[in-house]
């Protein structure tokens, strides 16, 4: 198995982060996973890192060199972090639920499998042209759901997400046979909400995959501008040939307060990194995280349900 996997993150206009994503592989099988913490919630970075690490566990547990469904592990893993968020805010007697959008993709026997909940997305991009992308679970996205909309209806009003006491709804994509060349990427709204469709297939294609994820990266924030949201992408590159370069990962520069804590893999050194915490205070954040994802572990996924709507700002 041949991949390239590269990815940047960068906190824009925003004071703090929300964004996570991570990646871990085996011999026959890789998981890319991104989510992004929804800012009209409390601690919406601690529900997106509680997502990003459910994931990586699961794919760590099971993949034995591959998974054995991957389907179904997208689904229940969805679910399971879901549960361990509300799990997180009920241990801190929480008034309100902190929340996050996800979407991951593992990759295996050179087909694509996906899930998503909410508005972060994949893009599947061959030779420059757009093969497919995952459509948000919003308002303005699936109009044909709702009927007609409010003109002043927000973009980034979603109808579910992870975190609500009722399971998300989500969407499975694939499993999609991928060819020699073909370019995954699954990005934040900080990245899509500044660019269209054509602008993103077209950055992923004509330079190495590290140059397009960096002038990804780049162009998100300049559109951006000084209000701009977070900017977050993972992009993987699939390949057939044995002269393939292996695996490397790039990151983007970050204020020192805000590091970038992006990789959580196998070997990953846990941490939350929040400047606005003590060193204390980030250890009992580290340690109520944990617990809810063991809990989860413990404990059958339940089956999705309506969820209500959630927020961003």
């Amino acid at each position: 198995m041949k991949f390239s996997v590269f990815q940047a993150t960068h906190p824009g206009g925003r004071a703090r982060n929300e964004d996570r994503l991570g990646y871990t592989y085996t011999r026959q099988a890789v998981l890319l996973v991104l989510a992004d913490g929804m800012g009209g919630h409390p601690d919406g970075d601690q529900a997106a890192e509680i997502a990003v690490r459910t994931f990586v566990q699961a794919f760590v547990d099971v993949a034995r060199p591959k998974v054995p469904d991957p389907a179904t592990f997208l689904e229940d893993t969805l679910l399971r972090a879901s549960q361990a968020i509300v799990d997180f805010a009920r241990a801190r007697q929480a008034k309100e639920h902190p929340r996050t959008t996800a979407v991951a993709a593992v990759v295996q026997d050179g087909r694509l499998t996906a899930v998503h909940s909410g508005d972060s997305r994949l893009y599947w991009v061959r030779r420059g042209r757009l093969l497919t992308r995952t459509r948000d679970h919003s308002y303005h996205d699936r109009p044909g759901l709702f009927g007609e909309l409010p003109a002043h209806l927000n973009r980034s009003v979603l109808f579910t997400c992870l975190g609500s006491e009722t399971p998300p709804l989500f969407d499975l994509l694939g499993p999609l046979s991928l060819e020699h060349g073909d370019r995954i990427l699954l990005c934040s709204d900080g990245l899509w909400g500044v660019m269209s469709d054509d602008d993103v297939a077209a950055g992923l294609y004509g330079q190495p995959l590290a140059d397009a994820v960096a002038h990804l990266s780049e162009s998100a924030l300049r559109l951006g501008g000084r209000h701009g949201d977070n900017v977050t992408l993972i992009g993987l590159e699939w390949q057939a040939d044995d002269n393939f370069p292996s695996t490397q990962v790039l990151e983007s520069q970050q204020p020192p307060s805000v590091p970038v804590r992006s990789n959580f893999g196998v070997n990953a050194v846990d941490g939350v990194v929040a400047s606005e915490l003590d060193d204390l205070e980030i250890e009992r954040t580290i340690a109520e995280i944990n617990d809810a994802i063991r809990r989860t572990r413990r404990v059958p996924a339940a089956s999705p349900g309506p969820t209500g709507p959630g927020r961003r700002t």
